[in-house]
């Protein structure tokens, strides 16, 4: 039986217990806070990162893994496996795929490595059903088929607290950050095709939130979801409380709630929700 090892960078928002016993192996990105810089979920937890992004958040940056990061696991994975299977971030956001491609065509085993043009909990579900393919006996060129064709049914949708940390990490325009600000505007994120894009633009955060449910009851009506998640920016009250308001508006739905990886969370601001799914 072939030995599959999977390789992602902290972006997939998976817990670590899971990656342990399903040979995942999770590179991790770098959030930088005022001037020290820390490995998501090694050197701190995201609620560690988020409660220091209270303090410290104006300025933060991210920065993805160093070159050698994925040649040294690569070297290590020949050693125990017969092949890799690698997905990441999307490209248009970080170079984190780029180095794990190149790092992969130095490497003597076949390795894949997919953009998933997303990240966070979609990603994360990318992994999943993989994994979940793996174990039921597909095979690597299947599970890869698959995994290639996940971008299209992903989507994650962004209510972003920070517009000057959007601007400063080149999200959205200084001309966009300056009009949003001006007038109290709200804007609404989602992705196309990798690229961080905005979907909409709105008067205040009570308008912003109806926004995203209809966004999220267009996305059921069409597609007829099983499974969303509410991802937060340190605020899991908030996170919850709209738990179990679409809860009652969808019966039978599937719904998590997760902390928004930081290094997504740093350029949207602490206190950003936003909804993800990948459709079946």
């Amino acid at each position: 039986m072939t030995k599959v090892a999977w390789v992602t960078d902290s972006s997939c928002g998976l817990d670590a217990t899971f990656a342990e016993e399903n040979n995942i192996f999770i590179i991790p990105l770098n959030v930088v806070i005022d001037g020290k810089a820390y490995k998501e979920e090694v050197d701190l937890s995201k609620e560690e990162i988020y409660e220091l992004l209270l303090q410290h958040g104006e300025g933060a940056k991210t920065s993805q893994p160093v070159f050698g990061d994925f040649t040294d696991l690569y070297e290590r994975l020949e050693k125990e496996y017969d092949v890799v299977i690698a997905i990441h971030a999307s490209s248009k956001l970080t170079g984190t795929y780029q180095s794990s491609a190149a790092a992969a065509n130095m490497s003597s085993l076949p390795v894949t490595v997919i953009d998933s043009q997303i990240g966070d909990f979609a990603l994360g579900q990318m992994i999943r059903h993989g994994v979940s393919m793996a174990k039921q006996g597909a095979d690597v060129a299947e599970i890869v088929e698959y995994l290639k064709g996940c971008p299209n049914r992903a989507q994650m949708y962004l209510m972003p607290q920070s517009f000057e940390q959007l601007r400063r990490s080149g999200r959205v325009s200084a001309a966009q950050t300056l009009f949003a600000s001006l007038l109290n505007i709200h804007l609404i994120l989602g992705f196309d095709e990798g690229k961080v894009v905005v979907k909409d633009k709105v008067r205040s955060k009570k308008k912003a939130k109806r926004h995203m449910f209809q966004l999220l009851a267009e996305a059921m009506q069409e597609h007829q979801l099983k499974e969303i998640c509410i991802l937060h920016a340190g605020v899991k009250e908030k996170a919850h409380q709209w738990k179990d308001e679409i809860g009652s508006l969808y019966q039978g739905l599937k719904i998590q709630v997760q902390t928004l990886v930081p290094v997504a969370g740093v350029h949207t601001g602490h206190g950003t929700l936003c909804l993800a799914w990948l459709r079946n």
